[in-house]
């Protein structure tokens, strides 16, 4: 497509999407959202930026081969639940740290387990669905 009109437009499209991607990301431990959903948003963000510009300048702007980021996802996600398993509990037992309190209610913040298993299952979800596409993309 060479429009110019969706061009410009999906540049801003594109950066609104992917912050909301991000926002499902960091809110799902506690409300509806996660590494899924968020993932899959990523995933549009990408897939917009591609019909705008065409799948070789989105793997340029990607900078990482979408297989890549869909191993280092499932990686990370595999270090949350060992960290369950090296604490002595049940493999991905959630793990929480208080951060400025002694609960959830007083934590200024906390770090837990469960954000970064959303963080690996919204890396392979953002990886998988890419590789799909570009490898739609690149067969037309």
């Amino acid at each position: 497509m060479n429009s110019i009109i969706f061009t410009a437009g999906a540049r801003i499209l594109v950066a609104l999407v992917f912050v909301f991607s991000l926002f499902m990301l960091l809110r799902g431990h506690h409300l509806p959202g996660g590494g899924f959903i968020g993932g899959l948003l990523g995933a549009v963000a990408f897939i917009i930026y591609s019909l705008a510009s065409g799948p070789e300048e989105t793997r340029r702007a990607l900078r990482v081969s979408p297989e890549v980021i869909a191993i280092l996802g499932l990686g990370i996600a595999l270090l949350a639940g060992l960290v369950s398993f090296f604490m002595g509990d049940p493999f991905f037992t959630g793990q929480w740290y208080w951060v400025g309190g002694d609960s959830y209610e007083t934590a200024a913040f906390s770090i837990n387990s469960v954000l970064v298993f959303d963080i690996g299952v919204y890396l392979v979800v953002l990886g998988g669905i890419l590789s799909l596409t570009f490898a739609f993309e690149e067969e037309t």
